[in-house]
């Protein structure tokens, strides 16, 4: 892990800049657009726009990339967040917040796409595995930093919204910097939604699922608990939370990944959120309840993401990993951009509490489908009695595509050297 670091601290160290921007002007929409009197079902809006930019970019920044380059790419797109960040408090008006926050997204994808590309490049089939473990890491502590700056500055001036534009604007230099060689992008035909269902049934579905829990949590969380009556600093504690607890949990999870059968555990980690929320919807507004509610819906939802990919994995051939992929990852951004509106209309109609509700009846339904497939299909690991499962991959939803790829290159190389050793040994 030394080498692992010392080979990408400039790439990290940009990419942890990058994350503690996104995440503290995501708490800070939900924030200020209390103050600025928006409403739910407004404040619902803004959040899902975030994620139709950011699924538009994701699919469309490595074209724009050949064309122009990556510097050019990652410059221009890096400006426009800059320039987003300062416009927020100037244009305190829902549609405008929502057109910012589709461009917001679009660039961010387009800037992580970038950056995740470089430190791709910079990996080997021997460290690919302790450098997603890093970047994972790195993501988690950016955002859980972020919460801290709440306190810097008053909500409802323009401090907290200049705080993130330095931040992203000083991360490009560790990046560029750092970035000696330009990344190439294979062309990859993506397969068919219905193709991937009918290899992995449970993975389509779960994506989706987990698309509409992790947008709920990204960017409705400060929105619930601004409503629920929380203090800015209850605000970053609560959000740092969730992302502790999927930090955290990351470690048990992926280490029984690799040892038991993943539907088994994807249904545990289902009931274990259904739980979570439960336990929040019922604590009322006891802080420090909430907050065990917190780290555990967060710890049972983040390391899902991984899970499911790599569950669908064992399911695909090799070369149809990458493919795949691309499916997988657009299923989970559309119910990225549905979570929001959907849990902003539970809040609408339950009070802040529907929060909670939200993330609990999306648990509990995912519960029961993988419950459902359990008995419609037999496992891999009965189907085959040899079967070895590889080295579970920490990747997590705010990801792109890059990242996703290289998580499937790490299975990819080890099912292979599997294989060999397998050749070898007969």
């Amino acid at each position: 892990m030394l080498r692992v670091i010392a080979s990408t601290w400039a790439l990290m160290l940009g990419m942890f800049l990058l994350m503690v921007g996104n995440g503290l002007q995501g708490s800070l929409i939900g924030i200020r657009g209390a103050i600025e009197e928006f409403s739910t079902g407004e404040l619902s809006l803004i959040t899902s726009a975030y994620f139709v930019g950011f699924l538009f970019g994701s699919r469309t920044a490595p074209e724009l990339i050949r064309r122009v380059g990556h510097v050019r790419v990652f410059a221009a797109l890096g400006s426009f967040i800059s320039a987003i960040l300062i416009l927020y408090p100037t244009v305190a008006e829902p549609w405008a917040w929502i057109l910012l926050r589709v461009a917001f997204g679009f660039s961010f994808s387009g800037v992580y796409v970038t950056a995740e590309s470089w430190l791709n490049n910079t990996s080997t089939n021997e460290n690919r595995g302790k450098t997603l473990s890093l970047y994972m890491i790195v993501q988690m502590s950016g955002i859980m930093a972020s919460q801290l700056l709440l306190n810097v500055g008053d909500p409802s001036g323009f401090i907290l919204f200049v705080i993130p534009s330095v931040l992203v604007s000083l991360s490009f230099a560790p990046i560029l910097l750092a970035a000696t060689t330009t990344p190439t992008f294979e062309s990859t035909k993506p397969m068919k939604l219905r193709e991937i269902y009918e290899l992995s049934p449970l993975g389509v579905v779960g994506m989706f699922l987990l698309g509409l829990i992790f947008a709920a949590q990204f960017g409705m969380a400060s929105v619930y608990a601004t409503e629920a009556g929380f203090s800015i600093s209850q605000i970053g504690l609560f959000v740092s939370t969730i992302f502790f607890g999927g930090l955290v949990m990351q470690v048990p999870i992926g280490w029984s990944s690799d040892r038991m059968d993943r539907r088994l555990l994807i249904l545990v980690a289902a009931i274990g959120g259904t739980m979570a929320g439960a336990l929040g919807w019922f604590a009322g507004d006891n802080f420090s309840i909430i907050l065990i509610a917190a780290f555990f819906m967060g710890g049972f939802s983040n390391p899902l993401y991984a899970l499911l990919i790599a569950y669908s994995n064992d399911y695909l051939e090799v070369e149809n990993m990458a493919a795949a992929s691309g499916g997988l990852l657009f299923i989970n951004g559309m119910g990225a951009i549905a979570g929001p509106i959907v849990a902003g209309w539970a809040m609408t109609n339950l009070g802040p509490g529907g929060w909670w509700g939200f993330m609990m009846v999306v648990m509990l339904v995912m519960s029961a489908y993988i419950a459902f497939r359990i008995t419609q299909r037999q496992s891999v690991y009965a189907e085959e009695s040899d079967y070895d499962a590889v080295a579970y991959a920490p990747v997590l939803p705010m990801g792109t595509a890059v990242a996703v790829e290289a998580a499937q290159e790490f299975y990819a190389e080890n099912v292979e050297a599997d294989e060999e050793v397998d050749g070898e040994g007969r």
